[in-house]
């Protein structure tokens, strides 16, 4: 069992974590841009790359967590991303780039399933929906802010910016995590939390009835198909936005400016999430959200005012919040062993992670001459997803 300082103190990685991750790997597609001229195909390539390495990665990663301890897989991810991003600054190839970015992703995969699994814990259905809403808003503020001023530091610090700042609050993190360990130790903590079956009962959390004539662990497949085509939409938009800032005439900050509203309001939307259950179990929410994210998604890519785009990110940000939560609360709440279902639902996000990219990239290369055939494709794939959570209601009857 961790100690709510223990866990407050996650949440302080948490946010270190996602604010570096996302310094590097946002505004690397722009230092790829500039220093080797990465185009919206090469970029989204390299967007696929990353993503099925994570995806078949870190669903391993998990279970590793599970059997050999949260603290220890996160001292060895932190450890490992730190070293990289130094390496990384030092490189001016293709190649080099690649393979730190391959193993950077291999240290990533070790850190997001403990993160997610330690608030996690043994806690009952009331508090894991509080623990996690305060884990969600924790990583979507520090990620939309590292999107808001990434190209800020892109300009002010140099390319190298990206990979030293980064580089240095991972060392942070080493350092916070060694001292979190050793609290837990020595308040008592077991070195290797696992499931400690009746602990939610203990805890004074009452049997739990299904929903709804749809079972919970349907949802939770339900929200395993929804937020891997959620991360295919944002994996689509994320390595074009160099492709956007051009078109608009965006400098990188200004790019960062105007390209973090949809992380602003994803963290937004998770604290509303947080702070009201009533989407907990209700299909039309999941569906509503996903319906509505397919069609900001082609806003953002198609359309040609800055308003309509900064308009249509809001709507998405907010679909994506919804859309996360269910994943995330669903995978916490049906199963016991936290880490191992962390690294499942970090798999699927993986799957979308490779998905969008690489299909953006595919219809680029088989369609040149069609500026919008990456937005197009990923919008049909899409659609295809809100048929397959339709398809699954049918079939286990009618969801309040």
């Amino acid at each position: 069992m961790f100690s709510p300082r223990i866990k407050a103190g996650v949440f302080v990685l948490e946010g270190l974590n996602a604010y570096a991750t996302t310094v590097y790997f946002t505004y690397l597609f722009f230092f790829m841009r500039d220093r080797f001229g990465f185009g919206n195909l090469e970029n989204l390539a390299l967007g696929a790359l990353n993503g099925a390495v994570y995806a078949v990665w870190v669903a391993f990663a998990g279970r590793y967590a599970q059997r050999r301890g949260y603290f220890h897989a996160l001292k060895l991810g932190f450890a490992v991303m730190g070293a990289l991003m130094v390496v990384g600054s030092t490189l001016d190839s293709v190649a080099g780039h690649l393979l730190t970015m391959l193993l950077w992703t291999l240290g990533i995969g070790l850190t997001w399933p403990a993160l997610e699994a330690i608030p996690s814990e043994h806690e009952p259905p009331a508090r894991l929906q509080r623990l996690l809403g305060i884990y969600n808003v924790v990583w979507s503020a520090g990620s939309g802010l590292a999107t808001f001023s990434g190209g800020i530091i892109l300009e002010r610090l140099g390319p190298r910016g990206i990979f030293l700042l980064p580089a240095a609050l991972h060392a942070v993190q080493v350092v916070l995590t060694v001292g979190l360990e050793r609290a837990h130790r020595r308040a008592g903590g077991a070195a290797r939390p696992g499931p400690q079956p009746g602990a939610e009962s203990a805890a004074g959390a009452a049997p739990r009835a299904e929903p709804g004539p749809v079972p919970r662990a349907v949802f939770l497949r339900m929200a395993w198909i929804a937020n891997p085509l959620a991360y295919v939409a944002v994996n689509a938009i994320i390595p074009v936005i160099p492709g956007l800032a051009h078109k608009f005439a965006l400098s990188p900050a200004w790019a960062g400016v105007f390209c973090s509203a949809w992380a602003l309001a994803r963290a937004a939307g998770f604290w509303v999430f947080w702070l009201w259950a009533g989407w907990h179990y209700r299909f039309r929410w999941l569906a509503g959200a996903y319906l509505a994210m397919v069609i900001s998604f082609a806003v953002v890519l198609l359309g040609n005012h800055l308003g309509v785009l900064v308009a249509a990110q809001v709507v998405f940000g907010l679909c994506l919040a919804l859309i996360y939560s269910s994943s995330l609360f669903y995978s916490m709440d049906v199963g016991e062993t936290k880490g191992e279902h962390g690294g499942l639902h970090e798999a699927a996000i993986g799957a979308g992670l490779f998905g969008g990219p690489a299909l953006g990239a595919a219809s680029l290369y088989f369609f040149p001459g069609v500026t919008a055939a990456n937005a197009w494709a990923v919008t049909a794939v899409l659609l295809g997803g809100l048929g397959w959570l339709l398809a699954l209601r049918a079939r286990h009857g009618r969801s309040r």
